[in-house]
């Protein structure tokens, strides 16, 4: 018989037996600290899935098919299954190609830990006996004590400011005197998936739980991002007046509640001594749901889930999203949708410009002189990455924060592979909840354990797959990178220096194309290649004197597409772009083939000169890796309406023909572009599933009117349109 221990964040949660085909547990009974009885783990267990994302059952009953396969073949293995296994270490292999892996850690052939990293977590299935050759021994020797008790939960309804009520559920550790807190405050169920918290209360902590206004259990108006700062302050300040508080709360939790988090210390309260920011949510115009001034229709997916007053995930799980986002006006797109009209989406449709309505959600802007110690987690693919960044940009010049930046969605720190985009082995961290526990003890308990000593910011570089660190973000040891906009169709024709993948990332020969014989490829290569050079140009150090201007149609009946997957919720994936490039609409500009390695960190800046003869359009641009087959991954990505090109309370139509300046910040990025690969920026006007497509009218994205824009980026010159990055040094 083998027993097994389930761990997370050092704390065990339950006893597995393998008995034959059977496997049996204990779990944990938080409110005694006792195990309950002994009885067999079944698929609809869902305890250690709830609490640290790992299948246990599975994990177990393949125990051995894992090590026979890695008798055979030490540096990885295929199942039947489909299950696939890369070796990091000599004692390290990682699960590819699936969400939330089952590590393993391995001595003389045999498993001696399944490892699962989460978001801000990590845990582990530990074969008894072995526990100290796992973190866990890292975790006995921060928290040597005993664990507390869990006291049974308690619900209040905490008053605001207004009278409103908001449901709390308060855990307690059964401690003697009073504790410091930790709040979540979440629109998705104070009740739902609240088991990883109960590791803070075993620590020592009191945590509170709250339904945000108008969700679950609590009064008032659903109406996102509004009320956030304002209840906060009041939450802060009943937790500090409770009988059990010692009066420091910290806060966790993601999106938005990390979102919440930031709007509570835009208060001002001094109550609130920490933060536990991930993958936190913007002020609306910078980051979702109006990114750029644009609408963000990949964000009905979580408009649906909260469109009740329950969370109903199986609302984001549609195969209509075409007919859904074709429904117009806006204002009925949620009653055909859902058969019911959703308040907050028509208040949301009705307000265009930056008013009261989006200002009052902007923490960044309500932040007066306190500042709260937060330790930040985000990742490049990140969909609220442009929340971090408001963050970072916020916190710049302050000393007590710490960065963590990986190549990671907003799901967080539980993917290798990101929609056909391979990371290293070694993507995904193990210490996250390490980091977290440290990161409370020390601003809140006051504990020396030497956390403010690390690294301000930690950051993971794809492509050379390396973690590193730095004093501050930006990064410092980085350098100004200008790269201009340069070649036009006609140009692109006669085949430039880092045009040579033209015929790999093209299209059909089209009508009045026949010029591009020209090129000189193989013949079975002419008729793709020569409509791709129509939208060719290059990307070069030196501003061409010569001004020109390359020119495409942007139709908002037929929009270029952004590739996500709208029900999987995660806006900002990497994904191969080559096939959407060769359409017309898509201006692609690249620099030669690398005569050695660049690594580009931090965000960009694209400083774009349009004209068009229409009075507003957007402006999408991307970021992409193009390597020596031709395909073009994008990385890094910005949009704008032009209309808010400087600023968002008010609109500047333009009027044909002018040409206008216009700056677009895409999302953080830290990746080298290997030798031999291209560094590519595109230009087009359209993101479907991203966006709602600009009609090109002042009715924007919910016009009634609807034209064709003619756009023009203009290059050299005067009118040197550019981008700039940060290469590291």
């Amino acid at each position: 018989m083998e027993r097994w221990g389930f761990y997370l964040s050092g704390i065990r949660y339950g006893i597995c037996e393998k008995e034959g085909e059977h496997i049996f547990h204990q779990p944990l009974l938080v409110e005694t600290g006792e195990f309950g009885e002994k009885r067999e783990l079944t698929k609809e267990e869902e305890w250690y899935k709830k609490l640290g994302k790992m299948d246990v059952l599975d994990a177990l009953l393949h125990t051995e098919e894992y090590e026979h396969a890695l008798a055979e073949q030490e540096e990885g293995f295929s199942t039947p299954a489909g299950t696939r296994y890369e070796r990091k270490s000599e004692t390290e292999y990682v699960e590819r190609e699936i969400k939330f892996p089952k590590d393993l850690l391995v001595e003389d052939g045999q498993i001696i830990a399944f490892v699962t990293p989460a978001r801000d977590c990590c845990s582990l299935l530990v074969r008894e006996g072995f526990e100290d050759r796992t973190l866990l021994a890292k975790w006995k020797e921060t928290y040597p004590e005993p664990i507390c008790r869990v006291r049974p939960v308690q619900t209040y309804m905490v008053p605001m400011r207004d009278g409103v009520r908001l449901a709390a559920d308060v855990y307690l550790p059964e401690k003697e005197g009073t504790a410091a807190a930790v709040l979540v405050r979440t629109p998705y169920g104070k009740s739902n998936d609240m088991e990883p918290y109960y590791r803070f209360v075993q620590r020592g902590f009191a945590v509170v739980i709250q339904d945000v206004r108008g969700r679950e259990d609590s009064e008032g108006e659903w109406l996102p991002m509004y009320y956030e700062v304002e209840d906060g302050d009041d939450t802060l300040n009943w937790i500090a007046a409770q009988p059990w508080s010692s009066g420091d709360v910290a806060m966790t939790g993601g999106s938005y509640l990390g979102y919440v988090q930031w709007a509570a210390a835009a208060s001002g309260n001094p109550h609130l001594k920490a933060m536990l920011s991930s993958v936190c949510s913007g002020s609306a115009f910078v980051d979702v749901p109006r990114r750029g001034g644009c609408f963000n229709s990949g964000m009905l997916a979580w408009a649906f889930a909260v469109s009740g007053q329950r969370m109903d995930a199986q609302k984001m799980v549609r195969e209509d999203w075409d007919e859904v986002l074709a429904i117009r006006p806006l204002e009925d797109l949620a009653p055909k949708a859902l058969g019911y009209d959703v308040p907050f989406l028509r208040k949301w449709i009705s307000h265009m410009d930056c008013d009261e309505l989006w200002q009052r959600g902007s923490w960044k802007e309500r932040f007066g002189a306190r500042r709260v110690p937060a330790l930040i987690m985000s990742g490049w693919f990140d969909d609220n990455g442009m929340g971090t960044t408001e963050a970072l940009d916020l916190y710049a010049d302050y000393e007590e924060k710490k960065v963590v930046l990986g190549p990671w969605m907003h799901s967080g720190n539980a993917n290798y592979d990101i929609h056909g985009f391979a990371l290293g082995n070694n993507a995904l961290r193990y210490d996250m909840d390490l980091l977290c526990f440290a990161w409370l003890e020390h601003y809140v308990n006051g504990v020396e354990n030497g956390i403010e000593k690390t690294p301000k910011v930690e950051y993971y570089t794809m492509g050379s797959n390396q973690w590193k660190t730095a004093d501050n973000w930006p990064v410092p040891e980085t350098r100004e990178l200008v790269l201009y906009l340069d070649g036009d169709g006609t140009d692109g024709a006669k085949q430039q220096p880092g045009n040579e993948d033209c015929g790999a990332a093209s299209r059909e020969q089209q009508p009045g194309d026949e010029d591009c014989k020209a090129v000189g490829q193989e013949q079975q290569l002419e008729e793709n290649t020569c409509a791709a050079a129509k939208n060719r140009g290059r990307l070069t150090t030196e501003k061409a004197l010569a001004a020109g201007a390359d020119i495409y149609r942007y139709d908002p009946e037929n929009p270029p597409v952004h590739i996500i997957d709208l029900s999987e919720n995660e806006l900002e994936v990497p994904e191969d772009y080559t096939e959407e490039e060769k359409r017309k609409d898509i201006l692609c500009y690249s620099t030669e083939s690398l005569e050695q390695d660049l690594t580009i960190t931090g965000d960009a800046l694209a400083q774009i000169y349009i004209s068009s003869d229409c009075e507003d359009t957007d402006l999408v641009v991307r970021i992409t890796d193009v390597d020596e087959n031709g395909r073009s991954m994008k990385l890094a990505d910005g949009v704008i309406c032009v209309r808010y090109r400087n600023q968002f309370s008010h609109p500047e139509f333009m009027e044909p023909g002018k040409v206008y300046p216009v700056e677009i910040r895409t999302t953080k990025l830290s990746h080298t572009f290997q030798k031999g690969h291209k560094l590519r920026v595109t230009v087009t006007s359209g993101a479907k599933n991203f966006i709602f497509p600009n009609r090109n009218t002042r009715g924007g994205f919910n016009g009634v009117e609807m034209k064709v824009a003619e756009n023009r980026i203009h290059r050299g010159g005067e009118y040197a349109s550019r981008i700039v990055l940060r290469q590291e040094i």
